[in-house]
């Protein structure tokens, strides 16, 4: 049989293995293509009465499928089955049912086609890839614990909409399927067969002859939802274990979401009433809430920022074309705190050799085993091993020698936000470092171009900014000063990609664009507390808005000296020498009077207890100025300002520059800070309201809490004309 993404093999004993190759691409994915042949497969077994059974298994060494070919659905050439573009609402509506039931249809002729089917999972089975084994009788895994198995569509703001819905939870039950479809996490091999989702593991030379020896020996081709005794593992909705989980879940999902996430209301609906019906009746109720979701803002936002251009930027779509690859195999980092021994573990994960300096030998043994405390951790979690503890830090060397970075490709400098601290290290660096050395600073505030001043070479410095901590947070930001060359953004993008974190790039200011732009969030949650709104609620809300944190928490966690430390040091290089403004005379208060630093000594806007978590708000908060906080102002509107307002500030680093892309700016918000993720970020969240009636929210908030909110030129510009950031700064006609 001719087929283009599979290969058919057909053995004497009449077994079918049907091996997935999906062309030009690395990992096999369900294009509408290789879905209209699992059809045409399904049918070709079901009626060649030579066919005794069929196999399915990958042909690529990484992985047995990671899911849906997104990037087709994302581009509207056609819906998941192949179904062509359209222009109306009513006929891309209809595209995309089809275009699902298409799949649909093509897996329930594989699992009813009368014939056993088995797979051979050789590697990671991701979303529709594991949708694709869940339609088969039979499932054989590789017992590599690298393999992971799992329906992670909600994190991009989809559900499973090959049947994981509706398979899954016929299979292990609800109790047990839910975290998984509404967390989109993965489960390794030992895990999958713990909960019943594969039947054996098996070395992965064995996994075919596995999935035959099942055919041969004990095949069974019906599906246990299709047999007349079957019951629902845990029970049904109205079962009274069954009713429960769906009680507790939904009240769960409401705590934990806000609502905001229209994913996995749906998939909590799919489950309860697909669980009702018959199997085919709960693969329409999937769907059509699968189609009703791709039509929604906030589905179509997450895919394009969380997936497709989280995937574009780390793979370099920002990197200059004209510079050479370039491979850091030497790093120096200067500055062994927090953040100089985080960046030192993730480039020696990585198999880079690092330098690692401070003051002391001491001090920069110390970073070292801030390193070594990262891997003791992984080690209790089963990530790492004590060998390759000893292998990472054996690449990290601390001293207190600048002559050791004679060596270096690149230098991170991490030390203290102080521009003469900076310029005393830059200096002492470039002693060492050979011509061909780049040099960067891990700066979160400070102004490259004005850094760079220090340096002999300033065509060579960048900004290198990571986000604490460095071994989780997955952005970097990097910043062109005024001299900075394509090369050193080149050695910086691919040193970035390297250690495996995804790249935004953006040009100099204060602030740049992250804590520019962050900083406006904790800059109202302060102006809310002026403006009287209880600390409690002020915080409750900022989480209900979809960030990670309420502002007081984050100003903790942050440290309530480096906010006040800011301010100072912005006046004072623009020259300002008016007094203190309201929230620097509250900071002043909390800081210097009170002697509150936030998490660092364990008392801020919260009181923590010995072992730093959150106990309370701190009661003398609560009682300032008398304890008359007001608890009645309008929740939706507080949302909206907090989301607007960076927005807002995302919309201005664009009109001077900073940002040139809207990958970078919705990326780095959600990466960055955290900045609603259901958004899409800042600029999706802009172009979705519409430039128009955005400008009209502002015009609204500024008559009513002052000029913060005035709209600049741009998004005035823009509204008239009613265009898009993404069609005004379409990625396409951005210089490589």
């Amino acid at each position: 049989m001719e087929l283009k993404n599979f290969k058919w093999d057909q053995d004497a004993d009449g077994i079918v293995t049907l091996t997935w190759n999906v062309p030009g691409r690395t990992m096999n994915v369900l294009t509408g293509s290789a879905i209209a042949e699992l059809a045409k497969t399904a049918e070709k077994v079901a009626g060649d009465a030579s066919i005794k059974g069929l196999v399915i298994t990958s042909g690529k060494a990484n992985g047995f499928c990671a899911g849906a070919a997104l990037d087709e659905m994302e581009s509207g050439a056609s819906a998941p089955g192949g179904a062509p573009k359209t222009q109306s609402p009513e006929e891309m509506v209809a595209a995309r049912y089809n275009g699902v039931m298409q799949f649909h249809h093509a897996l329930r002729k594989l699992e009813t086609c009368g014939k056993p089917v088995a797979a051979a999972v050789n590697g990671l089975a991701l979303g529709g890839g594991l949708e694709v084994t869940l339609a088969c009788h039979y499932r054989v895994v590789s017992d590599n614990p690298k393999v992971q198995l799992g329906l992670p569509e909600s994190k991009v703001g989809l559900l499973p909409g090959g049947g994981g819905t509706q398979r899954l939870p016929r299979l292990i039950g609800a109790m047990q399927a839910l975290p998984l479809l509404l967390q989109g996490g993965n489960v390794d091999p030992q895990k999958a067969v713990a909960l019943k989702i594969v039947h054996k593991m098996a070395p992965a030379d064995t996994l075919v002859a596995e999935a035959k020896k099942w055919i041969k020996e004990t095949p069974d081709p019906v599906q246990p939802w299709d047999k007349k005794d079957y019951r629902i593992p845990g029970g049904g909705p109205y079962s009274p274990g069954g009713g429960q989980v769906f009680t507790m879940g939904n009240a769960m999902l409401r705590k934990e979401s806000y609502g905001n996430y229209p994913a996995q209301r749906y998939i909590l609906s799919c489950v309860y009433e697909g669980l009702q019906v018959p199997i085919d009746a709960g693969l329409r109720i999937e769907a059509r809430y699968f189609t009703k979701l791709m039509m929604q803002p906030e589905s179509r936002n997450m895919i394009r920022s969380l997936f497709l251009s989280m995937q574009e930027l780390g793979k370099g779509a920002r990197r200059p074309a004209s510079e050479p690859k370039t491979d850091v195999k030497t790093l120096g980092v200067i500055g062994a705190g927090v953040m100089g021994f985080g960046i030192a573990y993730v480039s020696a994960l990585a198999g880079i050799d690092v330098v690692l300096i401070d003051a002391t030998q001491e001090k920069a043994q110390g970073g070292k085993d801030g390193a070594a405390k990262i891997l003791d951790r992984q080690i209790e979690r089963g990530r790492s091993s004590p060998e390759k503890k000893a292998e990472i830090l054996s690449r990290i060397q601390p001293t207190a020698d600048y002559a050791a970075l004679k060596n270096a490709d690149l230098v991170i400098e991490a030390v203290f936000e102080d521009r003469g601290v900076k310029a005393d290290v830059t200096k002492k660096a470039e002693v060492a470092l050979g011509n061909k050395a780049i040099y960067g600073s891990n700066t979160s505030t400070l102004p490259i171009t004005g850094l760079a001043e220090a340096s002999e070479r300033p065509e060579s410095f960048i900004g290198i900014h990571f986000f604490s901590p460095v071994d989780r947070m997955g952005l970097v930001e990097i910043i062109m000063g005024k001299k900075t060359s394509t090369r050193a953004l080149a050695v910086a993008i691919d040193y970035v990609a390297k250690i495996k974190k995804t790249p935004i790039v953006v040009n100099d200011a204060r602030g740049f664009y992250t804590s520019r732009c962050f900083g406006t969030y904790t800059r109202e949650g302060m102006a809310m507390l002026a403006d009287g709104i209880h600390p409690a609620m002020i915080e409750n809300v900022g989480r209900m808005a979809g960030m990670p944190m309420g502002t007081l928490e984050v100003l903790d966690s942050v440290g309530l000296d480096t906010p006040l430390k800011v301010m100072r040091q912005t006046k004072k290089d623009l020259g300002v020498n008016t007094g203190p403004d309201d929230s620097e005379k509250f900071l002043m208060w909390v800081v210097e009077e009170k002697g509150r630093l936030g998490r660092k000594n364990a008392k801020g806007f919260y009181d923590y207890d010995d072992k730093g978590k959150r106990v309370r708000l701190w009661p003398e908060l609560l009682a300032y100025n008398g304890g008359k906080w007001k608890t009645d102002a309008s929740v939706d509107e507080m949302k909206q300002r907090f989301l607007t307002l960076q927005a807002l500030e995302a919309a201005k680093c664009f009109e001077e520059g900073v940002i040139t892309d809207p990958r970078d700016a919705d990326v780095g918000a959600i990466l960055g800070w955290g900045f609603a993720p259901f958004t899409g970020g800042p600029i999706s969240y802009i172009d979705s309201i519409g430039t128009k009636k955005f400008v009209e929210r502002l015009d609204a908030f500024a008559a009513k809490y002052g000029d913060r909110f005035k709209a600049n030129k741009l998004l005035r510009d823009m509204a008239a004309k009613n265009e898009s950031f993404y069609t005004r700064f379409a990625p396409a006609k951005q210089a490589a």
